[in-house]
């Protein structure tokens, strides 16, 4: 029991060091939490409701994500093979596409939420 409990408090320091690795290297994550920084921001500026605040925090939580293993995938790949390939780059676009997904998600989210309050 005790090697479980060392265990897992192993692991949230390795996610809590790999989270603020993204932050302090990441030009994508560092925008992206920015963004997500104003938008919470917002929604104490418009008192957004409980749900709102759900789907607001899914939204930002998913694009982070996302974007955090498109960085993991682009690194694992520029050290596997460095100089472009073409495959390698197919795998990269792909990663970005789930990127993409979810910022999609995330401004159907954001444009439901505040279009009202903004007009």
């Amino acid at each position: 029991m005790i090697n479980f409990i060392t265990g897992r408090i192993k692991a949230i320091f390795y996610s809590l060091k790999g989270a603020f690795l993204l932050l302090k290297t990441e030009h994508s994550i560092q925008a992206q939490s920015f963004i997500a920084f104003l938008f919470i921001i917002a929604g104490f500026y418009f008192e957004i409701s409980k749900s709102d605040w759900l789907f607001q925090i899914l939204a930002i939580c998913l694009v982070l994500t996302a974007e955090s293993l498109n960085s993991a995938i682009e690194k694992i790949a520029d050290f596997i093979h460095p100089d472009f390939n073409k495959k390698i780059g197919f795998i990269k676009d792909i990663a970005a596409g789930a990127v993409f997904f979810a910022a999609v998600f995330a401004i159907f989210v954001i444009y439901n939420i505040y279009w009202d309050k903004l007009l």
